[in-house]
């Protein structure tokens, strides 16, 4: 059974970072392609960076390049969002997905599985 679980968010302030984990178990880890998405209040889920199974490219969305970084230890089995510089318009509820099939997946519906998500709340 896979099982990603996220872990890092919470309350800051604006111009201040945060780092999310997602742990996953039940898959092999380095053979999967990890993303991280948001989805807003009242807003649909979006898109904000992935990483590649086995070469570790990363591809990011539109938003959030220059500001988080996003990295891998396969020895852990986990992965990480960087986030600095944040905005109030970061605020979301962050999810974490994990899929074998692609290398550079940027729809939800290319992911397999997800997490159940970690609340980021930016204040102004």
């Amino acid at each position: 059974q896979v099982q990603l679980v996220e872990s890092g968010g919470g309350l800051v302030q604006a111009g201040g970072s945060l780092r999310l984990s997602c742990a996953a178990s039940g898959l092999t880890f380095s053979m999967s392609t990890m993303g991280w998405f948001r989805q807003p209040p009242g807003k649909g889920r979006e898109f904000v960076v992935g990483i590649s199974r086995v070469s570790g490219s990363t591809f990011y969305g539109d938003r959030v390049t220059g500001r988080f970084t996003i990295s891998r230890d396969n020895a852990k089995n986990t992965v990480y969002l960087q986030m600095n510089s944040l905005k109030p318009e970061d605020t979301a509820v962050y999810y974490c997905a994990a899929d074998r099939r692609w290398t550079a997946a940027r729809m939800p519906t290319e992911y397999n599985y997800w997490g159940q998500g970690t609340q980021v709340t930016v204040s102004s």
